[in-house]
């Protein structure tokens, strides 16, 4: 069992919890909510995509459903895999409970607390933004009539105007308002998914982040001046003993942030290839409305989607990148030390530490993509090369 107040994720437990996705929760209740949200996100998904075979199938339909509906089927592929691998999650909190527990040194304890609280910060901040984000969308559909009587415009409006092109086979007129229920449910399930996966997920990284700099305190403590100018053999076996402990924690840190995104590289590799497909098809959207070619009132889905689309990738790939950082921070460290002052056998072990430091350390996801702030440019340019391609067959 872990402690959640230790590892300051109290945010993170309420955020599952709501989508039932907390792994020590499990009950039939939670199982038959699982149940009930995918009903609605895979019906919603489903109703956007009839259309197609009521309508008449022309490139700007298509555009129009595939790029809300592939925002939707990105978040239901990641709900969807940690369902399945609820019992991972479960394994790596326990993984880092134990490391937690380990901890002896006040100040590697210190450490791991301030990681932790950035890693609760970086949570309610995503939380905020989902707060201030959803009533926008859930009152877009009704942005007209407040701004009729506002301006005080006489103008008669038949029924509220859905964020997505959808055909659910009824009068739309007369269940219009079920519709936006329906419409409504599944935005608010996407919303808390994508802020409880994403959340846990990047504490997960900064937790690594926290044990390479634990790694690097005990390198430093293990190459202190004044334990070096004490020649005994006593001094020398604690150095040795530092060192190893250093090693050992080094090795945690990065087997605990490659199992962090290991268990998920088909959930990654599935949301890398739709996203960029999801942010072409919405940037070309978002294009045509700024050039005035495009209905205004149901531009807000491509607009959102490009936000949320741009921020999962650069979030996501910046605390990729912040465990590579501490990685080589923890090799500087050992460039740094007076290792010159450390008698011959101790060089030897300095040696060796610095000879892992040409094996490069990333977050991989199937041999295909690294996860880092490169990483994330180079997935921008493709998806703005196949925006630039799509808009050029359209011109």
């Amino acid at each position: 069992m872990i402690c959640i107040d230790c590892l300051h994720i109290s945010l993170n437990r309420i955020l599952l919890l709501a989508v039932g996705l907390w792994p020590y929760q499990q009950s039939k209740l939670v199982r038959l909510q699982l149940i009930l949200f995918f009903t609605i996100l895979i019906t919603f998904i489903i109703f956007q995509f009839t259309p197609l075979v009521t309508s008449k199938c022309t490139p700007d339909l298509f555009i129009n459903v595939f790029s809300s509906a592939s925002f939707y089927i990105i978040f239901v592929i990641k709900y969807s895999c940690f369902s399945i691998n609820i019992e991972v999650v479960k394994c790596l909190l326990e993984e880092l409970q134990d490391i937690y527990n380990e901890l002896t040194d006040e100040n590697e304890i210190s450490i791991i607390r301030k990681y932790g609280k950035y890693a609760k910060r970086c949570t309610a901040a995503l939380i905020i933004v989902g707060i201030f984000s959803a009533p926008v969308l859930f009152l877009y559909p009704f942005w007209p009539y407040f701004f009729d009587i506002l301006l005080s415009i006489n103008e008669s409006r038949s029924y509220p105007r859905l964020l997505s092109i959808t055909e659910y086979f009824v009068d739309q007129k007369k269940y219009i308002y079920l519709i936006l229920l329906h419409a409504n449910a599944a935005t608010i399930i996407v919303i808390v998914a994508i802020l409880a996966t994403g959340a846990i997920l990047i504490a997960l990284l900064i937790y690594a982040c926290g044990m390479f700099r634990i790694a690097s305190y005990r390198i430093e403590q293990a190459m202190a001046v004044d334990t070096m100018r004490k020649g005994s053999l006593q001094n020398k076996n604690l150095i040795y003993k530092k060192l190893i402990h250093a090693v050992d924690m080094h090795r945690e840190a990065m087997k605990f942030s490659s199992s962090s995104i290991s268990r998920f590289k088909v959930m990654f590799s599935l949301i890398i290839a739709i996203g960029v497909i999801c942010a072409s098809l919405n940037f070309f959207r978002v294009f045509q409305m700024m050039s005035f070619e495009y209905d205004g009132e149901i531009s807000l889905l491509p607009l959102t989607c490009v936000i949320v689309c741009l921020i999962y990738l650069f979030a996501s790939n910046y605390f990729a990148q912040e465990v590579m950082d501490h990685n080589n921070d923890v090799f500087v460290t050992v460039y740094n030390i007076k290792w010159y002052a450390a008698s011959l056998n101790v060089q030897k072990m300095i040696l060796f530490l610095l000879q892992r430091s040409t094996k490069v350390f990333n977050l991989n996801i199937a041999g295909l993509f690294v996860g880092s702030l490169e990483g994330a440019a180079t997935l921008l340019s493709t998806a703005i090369s196949y925006f630039t391609v799509l808009y050029s067959t359209r011109t």
